[in-house]
Order: structure tokens, then sequence, then C-alpha cells
């Protein structure tokens, strides 16, 4: 007679127990989990429902004064008058048609990436598009009126800052690695006192540098835009960073596959750009994301050289005598900005990981 042993029943998938499990095994499976369970939801109820009151239901959203928000909550109403200043700076009322079009030329450049599959196109894209915004931006050309750098402000020039950096500091970021683990000493002692001198300071004092100290090395009757000393010092300390990521990323690379491309017969920069660096910089993504966000943050420091970003604007805007007092209004309308703006850059490296995951499931 045979004899059958009972196996014990397989649990559940989790997606399929309902959110009375997902609770008990993720908020509730032990006593310290529901303590800190109940005690941020504790936090939570104190911090949210005051926030509510104050910024949706006391809230004024209609009006054009100060004095129109009798409330009690939040004066939407600074927000609304001040909104042109918070976008653009002090960029002239007459020409605001030109920063529209530059927006509604990036949504067409969106709308082409969706359609359009060859890398090479999109680069011809993504390039003309970058010198016709440069072009329609700062003006002389066309018969457009020159708009000087010192009336660039608000978000517009967070983006301009932020773009700039990523874009310049990615290509020299990868040179900067592939040179601190060159066989050359020469080269790759240079890479490495730039990084490490680099990482050694703060944003700040490259900022004061590229302000105050460059212009020094400038040949007398040379100047440089403060805008443009801006971009030159965040861009190099930037690619300092962003060189460490990829380089983290090119080791974790394989020596097998080193191997494989001269096994093929390809030459090191075949190599490097073919096999090795796609490798590395799907690897570095996190990272990389990490730092460009990081950047997006910074472009706050450019205040301390006389360029006003998005949270100068505000700063400069509360101080007007018609909405004293209206600082908070100011700081959580950039909170929001800046937390859309990161959190948009998060979701897309989530994409980008998963677009490029090849690991076997």
């Amino acid at each position: 007679m045979a004899v059958y042993e009972q196996k014990p029943a397989l649990e559940a998938p989790s997606n399929t127990r309902g959110i009375i499990h997902w609770l008990k095994d993720n908020l509730f499976s032990t006593a310290s989990n529901s303590a800190l369970t109940l005690l941020g939801l504790a936090f939570l109820f104190m911090i949210i429902p005051p926030f509510v009151k104050w910024a949706y239901i006391d809230a004024n959203f209609a009006g054009t004064t100060q004095e129109q928000c009798t409330d009690g909550g939040a004066c939407w109403v600074f927000i609304k008058m001040k909104m042109d200043m918070f976008m653009y700076g002090f960029y002239p009322q007459a020409e605001l048609w030109r920063l529209k079009s530059v927006l509604v030329l990036f949504l067409v450049v969106l709308g082409i990436f969706k359609l359009v599959k060859t890398n090479i196109i999109k680069f011809i894209v993504i390039s003309l598009y970058f010198i016709i915004a440069l072009l329609l931006v700062n003006g002389g050309v066309f018969g457009l009126e020159v708009v000087p750098t010192t009336k660039w402000g608000g978000l517009m020039l967070t983006l301009v800052v932020a773009t700039v950096g990523i874009l310049f500091a990615f290509p020299i970021g990868i040179i900067v690695a592939f040179g601190r683990q060159s066989n050359l000493p020469i080269i790759r002692s240079i890479c490495v006192t730039y990084v490490e001198l680099i990482r050694g300071v703060p944003l700040i004092t490259i900022l004061f540098m590229s302000s105050i100290i460059l212009p020094l090395f400038f040949p007398e009757g040379v100047t440089f835009n403060k805008l443009l000393r801006a971009l030159i010092g965040i861009t190099l300390f930037q690619a300092a960073y962003v060189a460490e990521n990829i380089r983290g990323g090119l080791q974790s690379i394989s020596k097998g596959q080193y191997e494989a491309a001269d096994a093929v017969g390809l030459s090191y920069w075949q190599k490097m750009f073919l096999v090795i660096l796609p490798q590395a910089l799907k690897v570095a993504i996190p990272n990389l994301v990490g730092a460009f966000i990081a950047l997006f943050q910074d472009t706050t420091l450019v205040l301390i050289i006389g360029l006003f970003d998005l949270l100068a604007m505000v700063r400069i805007a509360s101080a007007d005598s018609h909405w004293m007092g209206m600082e908070t209004e100011g700081y959580v309308f950039v909170t929001v900005i800046f937390w859309a703006f990161c959190y948009g850059m998060s979701r897309f490296a989530n994409r980008l990981e998963k677009q490029f995951n090849t690991n076997l499931k």
C-alpha cells in the first residue's frame, strides 16, 4: 500500500492576498513595526489636516492685492500676481512670447521623439532645438531685441543652469573617468588631481572663484558674462562627480567583457564606446540621476554671485512692500516646483533602468 507524503500548502502570492495581509506584513509585522507605524500615523495626523486647512480650505485664490486675503489661510493671490516674475525673472514683458515659443518647441520635440526611433535624427533635432532656443532667448538675430542675462531669472534661469550643467558635465565626466583608468601616468594623474581637487571644495567656493577670481586670468579688456562664468564653474564641478559615478560603473564590468572585445578585434575606443561604456552607464544610472538631482537643487546657490533663480525671485517678491509676509506661500510654491522636477527625473531614471535591464528573470 503506497503512502503519499502530504506537501505543505503553498502561500498565496502577496499581490492576491488583499489589503489586510499587506498591512500585516509591511506595517504591523512586529511590535516595533506596529509602534513605528502608529507613531508615523500620529505625526501625519498632526501635520496634514492643519496644512490642508491652511493651503486649501481657508486659502485665498481670488483677488489682486494682499488686502483681499482675509480668510486666514494661504494667500495664493501672491503667487498668481507674481507668476511671471517667478517664471521669467526680469525678462521684458513684451518679449515673453519668445520664452513661451521655446516651451512650445520643446513639446514639439517630445512629440518627435515619440515618433522617431533613429538616434541620429533625435540628436539632430535636439541640437537644432537648443540652437533655436538660445537664439530666441538671447536675441540679437532676425530683428530680435537682445535681452542681457542680467534680466534672466526665475524658473527659466534655474532650468538653463541645470540643463547646461548636466549636458556639458556628462561628456566631460566620461572623458575624466576614462582618464582615471588610463595606463598613461600623466593623464591619470591630471584626472585624479582634478577630481580630488573639485570634490574637496563646496560648490559655493567654485562659484565665487568662477565669478571673482577667474576674470583675473583674462587679458585686459576681455570680460566674460557672469552667467557664463557660473555655468563654467557648475559644469566643471558637476563633471567631477559624474566622472566618479561612471568610474564606479566601469569598475563593475568584468574582465571578460574587455577580453571578448579584444578577441573580436575592436580598437580601444570601439571597445570602450560600444561594449564597456553602455554597460557601465546602465549600472551608474541611479548614481548619475542622484548627482543631477543634487545639481538641480544646488542651482539656488547662484544667488550669491548676483543671479536670481526661482528661489531668489521668491525672496525678492516677498520683500515687496505690497506683499510683506508672503514668504511662506512663496517657499511652498518653490518646494512644489522643485519636487515636481526632481520626482520627474527620478521616474525617468526608473524608466531607463527598466528599458536597459538585460538581466534574465
